[in-house]
């Protein structure tokens, strides 16, 4: 019997171990998404307890603090950070072979040193011996990050954001390349109108002119798109139920915004016509800059209404959608490759129903100019487990160039959540070890070493051009 979670932790082989020991695990990370506060790194601040680190905004432990039937109060709600954590410390012995059960260990150990296995009896201790090391110089956000050998990230930014923190990180000269990410999903919200038209309003107020028509919108979201560029942005992100690729005309849209600032409520087809627009514009944008675009799709947001008006979004109350993706998917992409206006571009699923159509959708649009230039991401939120991963290599595998695989980000809100890296690493290694030891790929550790390293980090590097 193998001891829980010790070196050898998900490398079933000899040659499994060899890849992850001698090539994955010394490799940087450059995490190109995810949610972490641009302030708290300019500050380079200290939190102060565990509870903030590792418990506030992370809604993965809040959906299984719910499940475990702990109250709200101790969730998001008034009780003490003590409170909260001895409330997840009593939740996690629940959590087993669920990836939090991993995740929270390798935590522990990779950044606390500490290898005891979580429960309400060791709870406080770990507690206090977690947060006095949080509260040390050694412990600051950046230094979190470098003892993850985090070398680059992007985090995920409004088009309205001033970027006044990415600015003071640039200025600080900190060794972290970290950028922004421009995210303007809410500049094409049709489906509400007066939260689409108090957006508009604020980008008025920034730009300091009226927007009246929908040329004095694009100008000015083009200029926020210039903004970003100008301090170090070259990646976008979407965050969508799926594409949108409607036929429109000009003309169409023109009205359509005028429907919209004179808060007129549109069709169903008038609200798809703006977002395909809107999509199509940002797309172009990406391209003459020569940013990476990436697509997050298939997620089924707030269905809970009741605890969304009393927690707001983004709290832990969203699913897997079972949208139909690949139609008008092809027809967003074939309408920028037939104006060779499309940009790097990278492609996640939430429904694991999607994988075999991602991993050929990618293919259709590979042209030789770039290695790997349409990628489809790994295994993104509900399908960044064990389980997921591993259908996620296995059919990019099948279906395209797994070695031209620009490898794992964190997409977490957490500073403590760099260990899913190394969770990635050993389950790529571990999947290349068995085949080698299966006689399914021949031994050349030298050449998989070199394939291994290009995933966990060499291509992204190269992809990216940070």
């Amino acid at each position: 019997m193998k001891k829980f979670l010790d070196e050898n932790f998900l490398l079933e082989s000899k040659t499994a171990q060899s890849l992850y020991h001698d090539f994955a695990k010394q490799m940087p990370v450059i995490d190109y998404h995810n949610h972490l506060i641009p302030e708290q790194m300019a500050n380079d601040i200290n939190f102060e307890n565990i509870t903030q680190a590792w418990l506030y905004g992370d809604h993965y432990k809040w959906r299984a603090m719910r499940a475990n039937g702990i109250d709200e109060y101790y969730i998001t709600g008034g009780a003490s950070d003590l409170e909260k954590f001895k409330k997840w410390a009593e939740t996690v012995p629940y959590t087993l072979r669920n990836p939090l059960y991993h995740w929270t260990h390798l935590e522990l150990q990779r950044y606390f040193d500490v290898y005891d296995v979580l429960s309400p009896a060791n709870a406080e201790r770990i507690y206090n011996e977690c947060t006095a090391k949080l509260q040390t110089p050694e412990y600051s956000v950046l230094n979190l990050l470098r003892k993850m050998n985090v070398k680059t990230l992007c985090t995920t930014d409004d088009p309205l954001d001033n970027l006044e923190f990415h600015q003071k990180l640039k200025n600080d000269e900190v060794d972290i390349k970290i950028f922004p990410a421009f995210r303007p999903d809410k500049a094409m919200n049709a489906d509400d109108i007066s939260g689409l038209n108090a957006y508009i309003n604020k980008l008025a107020g920034l730009s300091g002119s009226r927007i009246n028509n929908l040329d004095d919108y694009l100008a000015a979201l083009k200029a926020r798109h210039d903004y970003f560029a100008a301090n170090g942005c070259t990646v976008s992100d979407h965050g969508l139920e799926q594409i949108y690729a409607e036929d429109y005309t000009l003309e169409e849209v023109k009205v359509i915004f005028v429907k919209i600032r004179s808060n007129t409520a549109l069709t169903l087809e008038e609200v798809l016509k703006f977002k395909s627009a809107m999509l199509f514009e940002f797309a172009l944008w990406d391209h003459e800059k020569g940013w990476v675009q990436q697509y997050h799709l298939g997620a089924l947001r707030n269905n809970n209404d009741r605890l969304l008006t009393q927690l707001g979004p983004d709290t832990g109350f969203d699913s897997i959608g079972d949208f139909s993706q690949a139609k008008q998917l092809s027809r967003f992409l074939n309408n920028l490759d037939g104006q060779n206006r499309l940009a790097k571009t990278i492609l996640y699923n939430l429904n694991p129903a999607d994988n075999e159509l991602m991993a050929t959708m990618i293919g259709n649009y590979n042209d030789g100019t770039v290695a790997g230039k349409v990628q489809w991401g790994s295994g993104w939120w509900f399908l960044d487990q064990k389980d997921g991963m591993i259908k996620q290599i296995n059919t990019l595998s099948n279906m395209g160039l797994l070695s031209r695989f620009v490898g794992m980000l964190t997409d977490s809100r957490s500073f403590l959540s760099y260990p899913r890296h190394e969770y990635f690493r050993r389950i790529l290694c571990n999947l290349f070890g068995e085949d080698v030891e299966k006689g399914e790929l021949p031994d050349d550790r030298e050449w998989l070493g070199k394939v291994i390293q290009d995933i966990c980090y060499n291509n992204a590097k190269a992809y990216f051009k940070f």
